[in-house]
């Protein structure tokens, strides 16, 4: 797998094109469960917010939030794919979607691990 420091990053189409800070490479890899991460199947990885930086196509990234409206889900607004989204579990970090990575097949990663995202940390008292 290609992981450099800094990695490139788009949606499907390029209208959206952004760098990732990954100096530790691909850091805990997951799927999540919950109703939005099962109906689009991402791998996502995270990054601290300062790690991400959009270069291209910033204003064609459309914003989607449910539930709680915590958590800030973006995808493109051409091709629909979803790039990252600002975490609900930890506000001070992206997730990213591991397949938008360039030279990354996410489908090569082994034992990714599911989160319980139907019982958000969050939702418990």
């Amino acid at each position: 797998m290609d992981i450099r420091k800094v990695h490139k990053a788009s949606c499907h189409c390029g209208a959206v094109k952004f760098e990732l800070s990954l100096p530790n490479g691909l850091v805990e890899p997951r799927r999540c469960d919950c109703s939005l991460c099962r109906k689009r199947g991402a791998i996502v990885a995270s990054v601290p917010l300062d790690g991400i930086n959009i270069t291209k196509g910033a204003e064609l990234l459309s914003l989607y939030q449910f539930n709680t409206k915590t958590a800030k889900h973006y995808f493109c607004s051409v091709c629909g794919i979803y790039t990252h989204h600002q975490r609900r579990s930890n506000p001070e970090q992206f997730g990213f979607n591991v397949a938008c990575l360039e030279g990354v097949n996410p489908l090569e990663l082994e034992n990714v691990p599911t989160y319980d995202g139907v019982n958000h940390p969050a939702d418990r008292q």
